[in-house]
């Protein structure tokens, strides 16, 4: 047993191979690794970018009340006119 122990050990190419083997799986973690934290990456800026639209409808949505707000019954009506179903 010890004699083969040895001998995997000191062999060159059994080293070679044993070494290559390591490092294709040590690269191929670390490419999950960097996949995962890309996808992660991807969809925070989905977030961000959906929180800045949601944003941006409030502030037009508000700016609109503000406009509205002054007006009469029959102005609003006629002004929510085109986005009333008949």
């Amino acid at each position: 047993m010890s004699a083969l122990l040895a001998w995997l050990l000191t062999n060159p190419t059994i080293l070679a191979i044993s070494a290559g083997l390591i490092g294709a799986l040590g690269w191929g973690f670390h490419q999950r690794l960097a996949g995962a934290k890309a996808e992660r990456n991807k969809q925070a800026a989905g977030k961000l970018a959906a929180a800045e639209d949601r944003l941006e409808m409030h502030r037009e949505a508000t700016d609109v009340e503000r406009q509205n707000a002054g007006m009469t019954d029959e102005q609003a009506r006629k002004e929510a006119e085109p986005w009333v179903r008949k």
